[in-house]
């Protein structure tokens, strides 16, 4: 979700505790996540609440924002509700023109929209960040063609304003999503294309399996990644998880790019999926 979204579901975990903190060519944990690009050390309080993080793998492969993130506020999207305390957002920039979401702006595009699918980070895969069981795997949902800043912000607020925790509500919220179990933490992904749900109900995954595709189903203004760790398998009753990612790299200022491990990214941090040596993961 994004922007005043009030609810995005599921909730995610990793068997590893302890995440470690900041940013440096290739810099580990000391114990509490922190960001490691540009914006400097992590607030004193938001890092103490963060100490101990779940670590996962970053879900997503490529270039990425997480504009909403614990890094920045806890919790990350303005509510405890469905879980989402520590909950991520990830959208996908264009590099081309330094754009966070949409790949034209101006007033013109605000109003009558772009193709969704022309958007940055639309159809790109989303990967199991940990061994689990599928418990939650929903698709059928249908995806607006075109993405209208004006439109898709007021129908954020909307759902924000309304939202009852009812199952109907929570599917309008979360939109296409998937749900896995791994031991006692629980991994959730939301706003997935339609028709592109990889797994079904009770399948096990390896980490770095494909789930399913970056979309703009249910609560949401454009398309991204919404990505959280909680605590049981229902958003309406679970609480958040904290979370931290393994291994990803963080853009500097000068525009080199250096490896951070088990750590938390900032909202102003451009970062990128990098294997894990220790997985020997692939990328893919």
């Amino acid at each position: 979700m994004t922007g005043g979204e009030r609810g995005a579901g599921g909730g995610a975990g990793a068997t590893e505790r302890g995440a470690g903190g900041g940013a440096g060519a290739t810099e580990r944990g000391a114990g509490r996540p922190g960001p490691g690009g540009r914006g400097g050390g992590l607030d004193p309080a938001l890092a103490a609440e963060l100490a101990g993080a779940r670590v996962v793998d970053l879900p997503l492969r490529g270039e990425w924002m997480a504009v909403h993130t614990p890094a920045d506020r806890i919790p990350s999207h303005g509510t405890d509700m469905l879980g989402q305390r520590y909950a991520f957002d990830l959208v996908r920039f264009d590099p081309r023109r330094g754009t966070r979401d949409h790949p034209r702006g101006g007033p013109l595009s605000a109003l009558v929209g772009i193709p969704t699918r022309e958007c940055p980070g639309w159809g790109e895969t989303v990967h199991a960040p940990l061994d689990g069981e599928v418990v939650v795997a929903h698709d059928g949902i249908a995806e607006p063609t075109r993405v209208i800043p004006l439109r898709q912000l007021a129908l954020v607020v909307k759902n924000g304003v309304t939202f009852r925790p009812t199952s109907r509500a929570l599917l309008r919220v979360l939109g296409n999503h998937v749900i896995l179990r791994c031991g006692d933490v629980y991994a959730g992904f939301a706003h997935l294309v339609p028709g592109s749900v990889a797994v079904a109900s009770g399948a096990h995954v390896r980490t770095g399996d494909v789930l399913g595709r970056v979309g703009t189903t249910g609560n949401s203004s454009m398309p991204h990644l919404h990505f959280q760790l909680m605590d049981g398998p229902d958003p309406l009753t679970a609480r958040g998880v904290a979370c931290a990612f393994r291994a990803y790299e963080v853009e500097g200022a000068d525009g080199t790019w250096r490896r951070v491990e088990g750590s938390v990214p900032r909202g102003t941090e451009r970062i990128r999926w990098v294997a894990d040596d220790r997985r020997r993961m692939d990328p893919r």
